[in-house]
């Protein structure tokens, strides 16, 4: 008898698997104290320019159009999570990164249940500490957004979609693609573009279907997983024709619409995209290292005796489908290039390099995860040497630590002042929910700090009394290596990529003084004041 093997006990884990429910609580808590930090933070960027407002204004009056942001016809489901969370926590920031919280340990759930289906418990185990590491996923775990609600809907639709593969019954695979469906409807209503994914593995099962040869139970079964998945089209549908019903508009302003589709059509922007989002996907924020251990470990030839197995044909070839589909999708929609679009994305790819290494390298791939674990760490707090979001890691702490304190400095200093700045500052300014005023504050809007901004603004220089000015662009400093500035042209035409002037620089311009400046690795904000000589008249009060 051969001795047995960790391939054979792989076989044999279905009896001494630990229940998922069990896992939960331990991703719960493991989030939370890891992002302890980040509870209190006042809301970033589009928190507080939409989902925020967009979910107060349900919460207060129970509409589903947005009245106090301009409304864009993103789905509704993250709006009501968000209010009936708040009818149980109170509103206050810090039950809404918990809630926040409490849906990233949902989908690291939905990626330990899709890869240990797929492979074995320890690659599952890995996978979900390598992506709660990524620096990406660990910024996105209490930020918000729609995309972490829409991750986490599509990796348990995935995760049942792959479950279909293991059952051994009918009723099984029925089960699964009733569970899909509902996952990926959910998917669907928190954010639209989730709608690629099923409808992706729709037209994957339709081509599975067109190559069965007189097989009538596959082929049914290639029917039903088509017409699962073809599902969430219809409440997409549905929430499209409420909205047009409401605003006269279905999708959204079309500002909004000419922003994030119409406008992106030109073959050079796609092209230039399809870039952009293959380095998101591989090499962003130290994906790099992982993919390039799983590359060089595909040279590597499998021993002879090692029995671990591969995941299988069929599903990796879907995972494929699913990667390539939204590869393309978000290259060609959303006027910003931004990565938490591609949330879901990233644990298939991690999935894929773990099992790689586990199989090829079976004694060391430990220390390759290892490898993987400390260059996400280091991508947490590290920069990298160009242009990136600030919510790709933590970066974002340091955007809303400064204009908390610029904030604070106009509130007691200049409380009666009109304040001109940018966009998110002005909502910062005006909107005291977003936890950085308790009063809102008069503010004059221009779309940025460039030159040609900053001059519109001299040439009115009474509308406004103090500026606040903040970096609107994360870039490595001059003197620093910057792998991006070669494509700044590029940029700057397609993504709206521009230079700041400094704190100096547009006081100089306007002739103002700056009374406030601070700076934390590379972000930045100052508030200028600018003296006016007001011309003064005794004038006698009309007598009744």
């Amino acid at each position: 008898m051969r001795p047995r093997s960790s391939a054979d006990e792989d076989v044999q884990r279905p009896s001494r698997e630990i229940a998922l429910w069990m896992l939960y609580p331990l991703f719960f808590v493991a989030i939370y104290l890891f992002h302890l930090r980040l509870l209190r933070l006042p809301y970033f960027w589009d928190e507080g320019g939409y989902y925020i407002p967009a979910a107060w204004d349900f919460f207060r009056t129970g509409t589903l159009i947005p009245q106090s942001t301009v409304t864009n016809a993103h789905p509704p489901l993250p709006s009501i999570l968000l209010a009936s969370w708040w009818h149980l926590s109170g509103y206050v920031v810090s039950g809404t990164r918990t809630l926040v919280c409490m849906v990233a340990a949902a989908a690291l759930l939905g990626v330990f249940k899709l890869a240990r289906t797929l492979t074995s418990s320890p690659v599952a185990a890995v996978t979900v500490l390598l992506t709660a590491l990524y620096p990406v996923w660990f910024a996105q775990s209490t930020l918000a957004h729609a995309d972490i609600f829409a991750a986490a809907f599509t990796l348990w639709g995935l995760a049942f979609y792959f479950d279909h593969s293991e059952s051994t019954t009918n009723g099984g695979s029925i089960k699964s693609s009733l569970w899909a469906a509902l996952m990926f409807c959910l998917a669907a209503l928190s954010k639209e573009t989730a709608i690629v994914t099923p409808v992706a593995l729709a037209l994957w099962e339709g081509i599975l279907l067109l190559q069965e040869r007189g097989e009538p139970l596959s082929r049914r079964l290639h029917l039903r997983w088509i017409a699962a998945l073809l599902v969430p089209i219809l409440p997409l549908a549905a929430w499209y024709g409420y909205h047009y019903h409401k605003t006269g508009f279905v999708f959204g302003n079309p500002e909004f619409l000419r922003y994030n589709a119409t406008a992106n059509l030109s073959a050079y922007r796609i092209a230039l995209c399809l870039w952009h989002r293959l380095l998101h996907l591989t090499t962003h924020m130290n994906m790099f290292v992982p993919v390039a251990c799983m590359v060089a470990a595909m040279f590597i030839p499998v021993a002879a005796t090692n029995t671990r197995k591969p995941i299988a044909r069929p599903p990796l070839k879907a995972i494929g489908v699913v990667l390539l589909a939204n590869w393309i999708a978000f290259s060609v929609l959303g006027g910003a290039l931004l990565t938490r679009y591609l949330l879901p994305m990233y644990p298939l790819i991690l999935l894929v390099c773990v099992n790689t290494w586990r199989r090829r390298i079976p004694e060391r791939w430990p220390l390759i995860a290892a490898l993987s674990a400390a260059g996400f760490l280091a991508g947490i707090w590290v920069n990298p040497p160009y242009a990136f979001a600030p919510e790709d890691n933590l970066t974002y702490r340091d955007f809303v630590v400064l204009h908390q304190q610029a904030v604070r400095f106009i509130d007691l200093t200049y409380p009666q002042a009109t304040v001109l700045t940018a966009w998110p500052a002005t909502s910062e300014l005006n909107r005291p929910e977003l936890g950085y005023t308790n009063h809102p504050l008069k503010t004059t809007a221009i779309q940025n700090f460039s030159m040609e901004e900053i001059q519109k603004a001299a040439a009115d220089p009474g509308s406004y009394d103090v500026a606040l000015i903040f970096s609107t662009k994360w870039a490595p400093s001059a003197n620093r290596v910057d792998l991006g500035r070669r494509n700044e042209s590029a940029d700057t035409k397609y993504f709206d990529f521009h230079r700041d002037l400094s704190p100096a620089e547009v006081a100089a311009i306007l002739h103002g003084e700056v009374v406030w400046q601070a700076h934390r690795k590379g972000e930045w904000a100052a508030v200028l004041h600018f003296p006016r000589i007001v011309e003064a008249a005794l004038v006698e009060p009309r007598r009744p």
